[in-house]
Order: C-alpha cells, then structure tokens, then sequence
C-alpha cells in the first residue's frame, strides 16, 4: 500500500480514543476499510453525478422505506435544502430567488423545545434558506394545542421536528404533532441526524421527509441523507441549481454512502447490539469500585439499540470536569461525552471502540479519577 502523504506531525500523533459518540469536533466516525476504498476509488475517477444521485436513491429508499432519498453535504446541508425544497419547491425561478424569501410561504415551525444547538443553532439551518422561525410552546414543552394554530397559518412553509437525545421535551408527541400538520396540508421535515438505526420508525410517521447524518452510526464519509416523498426529494435535489451548489455532496462521498449501505444490509443488527452491550458491560465491571465513582448502564433515550455507560462523581460538576479534562491530556487522548458534566456526570459510548480500546479506556479513567 501507498504510503499516505501526510504531514510528519500528523502520523506522528497518538490515535484518539473517542468514547464521545458520534461527535462531530472528532470527527465523527471512521469508516470501515471498504468503505475507505470505495471513496478512494471514486476520487481516482470521473463520475456522473446525477446517475450516481439516482442509483443513490434508490438505495435509499430500500434502506428507509421511503420512496427516495439523496445525498447532500452533510445533515445541517439536508435541514437547510428541506426547508428550501419546502419553500421554492422545484421551480426554478423561486430557486434561484432564494435565499430572497419575498412571496414565498417562509416561516418554518419548530417545537420551541426542538430549537437545539448541536454545535451552532438549529435557527440557523433554517435562517440560511431565507426562512424564519416560529416557536411554539415553551423551552421544556410544546402541546398540539399550541402547534394546530401556527400551522394553520398561510405564510408556514413546514413544520420542523427534531429526534434527538439534546431536545428538552421527552414527552413531545411526534404523531400527533404529524398528523396535524397532515390535516392542515403542511409538509413534515425531521431532522433525525443521528438516528439511522431507527430511520424506518421515524418514517412511520409519515413525515414528507427524514433528515440523517451519514457518518454518524452508517459511518460514510462526511454526508447528509434525506429520505422520503419522491416528489420532496426532486424539489431537495433541484436546489443543486441555487444554494445548494453549496451544499454538494461529493462523488466519493455518494460513493461511500452506498458501500456504508451495502454494509448495514449484511449486518445482523441484533448480534451487532448483543457486542455493542457486552462492550458497555465490559467497562462496567471494570469500572465498579472506582473510588466512589457510581458507574451504571443507561439505554439509549430514544431507542437506538445500544447502552452507554454512566459515571457519576462524588465530588460533582468539578470533579467530573477535572476527569474530562485529564482523559484529553492522556496518551493516548481520550474523549468522553460531557453534556452531563454540570451534574457530576460523564458518559461513555463504546460503539467506535473495540475491546482492547475499551480497555484503554478504563485504565485511562482509573489513572484520571485516582
């Protein structure tokens, strides 16, 4: 094999143990050596992109049930080009208008508990396709007798909804809120960026459309998948032609995503959770005992079929700070989930890892907790 042309101080660096999840500032994933060589493939030859757009979706839609799907750059791209196909549809005038919102139905509705920031706002996916927001309902709860009279208003372009473990609403009722946005004749975007492994349930809503990250758990290349209504997915696609030239997947990108897709239609999906248990299991009772650290397994919020591993710490918020911290100065570095750190609590998902890096992890955390 070619040795990589990288610079010294890369190759030189200790490999990152992420047991972060799927985080972005991490890059994410890594993708397994035959999607690795499908993308390598692709960039050493010239491709149409539109038939490999095609063949994409329909890929797609045997993954998600859906009648099509494409690939964009990422799943903030899918967001923004959702709302955009919302909006101009495939018209090419009101495409190339956007992001001048002037005459279009323009405002975009958004459980307020929904309006997360998962690295920057989720407003702004909306914002950049010349939409505007409008909340309903309060930070930690949203009704449908607070959506029914925002959706019934003329200038609503769609309904936004969020599947994700960061928004504040557990109890939000995704049916519910679907099928009043049916009634009322509005289309349905769900950004589900990290739920791939649950893409079918979601579109057993009957959403317009399903927004999902690539390289989160199907770890592709950097990618976003939308997934849903043929005729959506064609307006999604015809926004190549105004803002969503910038948000072009690449052809090693389409390529990678159909080599991921190929691999999840030969897992065995229950094997693989059994492993990925087993793993959480594995930390837990190596784990146990360390010095008055509370260690338990916690399932997925929304269903994904894998637990994580919880560590709550005696001394609190500083504590598990000071943890978070010493496990990034280790060698080599370990990053661990931190959205409970204000709790006294950090999170391990092992999905990226395999045995013998969960090892390291544990020892790692042993020396930093000591």
């Amino acid at each position: 094999m070619t040795k990589p042309l990288l610079p010294p101080a890369l190759l030189s660096r200790s490999p990152l143990l992420n047991a972060a999840g799927t985080f972005t500032p991490v890059g994410v994933s890594r993708s397994s050596p035959a999607v690795a060589e499908a993308a390598a493939w692709a960039l050493q030859r010239y491709l149409v992109i539109d038939e490999l757009q095609d063949l994409a979706s329909r890929e797609l839609a045997d993954f998600s049930g859906a009648a099509a799907g494409t690939v964009v750059h990422c799943a903030a791209a899918g967001i923004t080009l959702g709302v955009a196909a919302a909006m101009a549809g495939s018209d090419p005038a009101r495409i190339a208008q956007l992001p001048d919102a002037e005459g279009l139905r323009r405002v975009v509705v958004v459980p307020a508990p929904h309006l997360i920031d998962y690295g920057h706002p989720l407003a702004t996916d909306v914002r950049l396709a010349g939409a505007t927001v409008q909340a309903c309902g309060r930070p930690e709860r949203c009704t449908g007798d607070e959506l029914l009279p925002a959706l019934a208003a003329p200038e609503v372009a769609c309904l936004l909804l969020v599947s994700s473990r960061l928004t504040r609403d557990p109890a939000f009722d995704f049916p519910a809120a679907c099928e009043a946005a049916r009634a009322a004749d509005v289309p349905v975007l769900i950004d589900g960026a990290a739920q791939d492994l649950r893409v079918r349930e979601l579109m057993a809503l009957q959403a317009t459309a399903v927004v999902l990250s690539a390289q989160k758990y199907l770890a592709a290349p950097t990618a976003g998948l939308v997934v849903g209504e043929a005729g959506f997915i064609d307006a999604v696609r015809a926004q190549q032609k105004g803002i969503g030239r910038a948000m072009k997947a690449s052809k090693e990108a389409i390529v990678g995503v159909l080599a991921a897709l190929a691999e999840r239609r030969g897992l065995d999906l229950p094997s693989w959770g059994a492993r990925q248990a087993q793993k959480a299991q594995q930390a837990v009772d190596a784990l146990r005992g360390l010095r008055g650290v509370e260690v338990t397994l916690v399932p997925d919020p929304l269903g994904t079929p894998f637990p994580r591993v919880r560590l709550r710490f005696p001394g609190g918020a500083n504590e598990a700070r000071r943890v978070a911290q010493a496990l990034k100065r280790q060698d080599p570095p370990v990053w661990v989930m931190e959205h409970g750190v204000g709790e006294g609590v950090l999170t391990l998902e092992l999905v990226a890892l395999r045995a013998d890096e969960v090892d390291a992890v544990v020892d790692a955390l042993r020396r930093c907790a000591a």
